[in-house]
């Protein structure tokens, strides 16, 4: 028997959200909320709205949990574009040796040996890489996660393009510092350094915390039938 087509929209079983919301598909700046719910219950808002920034270029449709089934633009590599639709939030990333205090969530510090790819032509496309240190790959100096950049201090991973990576579709988005703020960035969301700590403070496994970003008018259409919280203005 042939298994019933998988709904889109928010699983059933996540009970965080992050909403990111643009006012229009080439913006590079916009708003941030995060939202609860307790099971089969409705989406309370819990903080924000935040300022954030996105894409130089604005969004594109990304591959998450919902996006690429949608007719547009699709993310690409190098595009400046930040993926748009649902997507799983990975684990965090930072160059501390713990969490912050209060921090409950998968965390990998980032040392001299970490790296993550985003050469398409690369095996390990938009994979997190351990390198031996004794003996560093060529490519690993273009790819180091600890940069000594002051933005890359913490990251909190968007899962987009995983699970597999297909080459060429985008790859190392994350949440990060902003570098200011009117800064936009290649494709990842940034914001003020408070914030995103609130938000790795916030963060718990067990309840499958997913991001969602769209333009307002995608917002307006998707909130329905994807599962969201109401629009704020509604």
């Amino acid at each position: 028997m042939a298994m019933a087509a998988r709904a889109t929209g928010v699983d059933a079983d996540t009970r965080q959200l992050i909403v990111a919301t643009a006012p229009d598909w080439n913006t590079d700046h916009g708003i941030l909320r995060l939202y609860e719910r307790e099971p089969a219950g409705p989406w309370r808002m819990v903080a924000g709205p935040w300022p954030v920034l996105f894409g130089k270029n604005g969004l594109a449709w990304g591959r998450g949990v919902a996006g690429q089934e949608e007719a547009g633009l699709h993310k690409v590599e190098r595009d400046k574009r930040a993926p748009a639709g649902i997507f799983k939030v990975g684990d965090v990333y930072g160059y501390e040796s713990a969490l912050p205090p209060g921090g409950d969530y998968p965390f990998h510090q980032v040392t001299e040996a970490d790296a993550w790819v985003d050469d398409p032509r690369s095996p390990y496309y938009n994979q997190h890489i351990i390198a031996d240190p004794a003996k560093l790959p060529p490519w690993f100096s273009r790819e180091r996660m600890k940069s000594g950049d002051f933005a890359y201090h913490w990251l909190i991973e968007i899962e987009h393009n995983e699970h597999p990576a297909i080459p060429g579709e985008g790859s190392a988005i994350f949440f990060h510092i902003r570098r200011g703020e009117t800064h936009p960035t290649s494709g990842c969301t940034t914001m003020a350094e408070d914030n995103l700590l609130k938000i790795i403070r916030w963060l718990r496994k067990d309840e499958h915390p997913e991001y969602v970003l769209l333009p307002q008018a995608q917002y307006a259409k998707k909130w329905k039938p994807w599962g969201l919280p109401a629009p704020p203005d509604l």
